[in-house]
């Protein structure tokens, strides 16, 4: 099985689907991470470039297959037109096939999450004969849920996937993130990643998951 994971930015599909993706591996699936502010063609900052040393150590530990980096740069998105954005993503789509795509969830607080799900949705209109037979939607830690209140920014699982035995090589995998992971409280260090597996399993009655919302099925 082909597996694509969209991230927006460097980490987020560790935090959003690390250890659906270790499960992927152990299950012999090809697995590509799409960085759509990847400012692919640019001369990064080194700032920059820290993180982007931490997300290939990340991936090498998890085994991701492939990696694509799309040119655009982090909050600045918007500074290209709709048809230049939308065009990336279909040329991703069409060259990976997946059988199973994961996006971030739209309600996110971050612009760059919710554009990227949807110029990602166009392309993933089931009419193209490349369209992905899953399509789900992934919540991250430190975006999903902390926008203004409201039913279309309220992340609603109805997909668990069991990854009891995968959350430590999922925390030691964001655990390369040194730029990016804090200590508890904040919303992205490992005590909370892994309450928040404990939870979303306990809601299934497994040890630790990650949740997701399904987009479309096509069986």
């Amino acid at each position: 099985m082909k597996v694509l994971v969209v991230a927006p930015h460097r980490d987020d599909e560790i935090l959003g689907v690390g250890g659906t993706i270790l499960k992927r591996k152990a299950a012999g699936d090809h697995v590509t991470v799409c960085l759509v502010t990847a400012r692919e063609g640019e001369v990064l900052p080194e700032c920059t470039q820290i993180i982007h040393r931490e997300m290939q150590k990340a991936h090498a530990f998890c085994g991701v297959d492939e990696y694509i980096g799309l040119p655009f740069g982090a909050n600045k998105i918007e500074q290209f037109t709709r048809l230049e954005v939308n065009k990336a993503f279909d040329d991703v789509f069409r060259k990976v096939q997946p059988d199973e795509v994961y996006l971030p969830f739209w309600g996110d607080m971050q612009k760059d999450h919710q554009m990227t799900t949807e110029a990602a949705m166009v392309a993933l209109r089931a009419k193209n004969s490349y369209a992905a037979k899953r399509v789900y939607v992934y919540e991250t830690l430190s975006e999903t849920g902390i926008n203004t209140p409201t039913y279309q920014n309220t992340f609603i699982p109805n997909v668990y996937e069991d990854i009891t035995d995968f959350i430590e090589a999922k925390k030691e995998a964001l655990s390369f993130f040194k730029s990016q992971m804090h200590d508890f409280p904040d919303l992205r260090s490992l005590e909370t990643i892994e309450a928040l597996a404990k939870f979303r399993g306990a809601m299934v009655n497994v040890k630790a998951a990650e949740a997701f919302m399904l987009v479309r099925e096509i069986r």
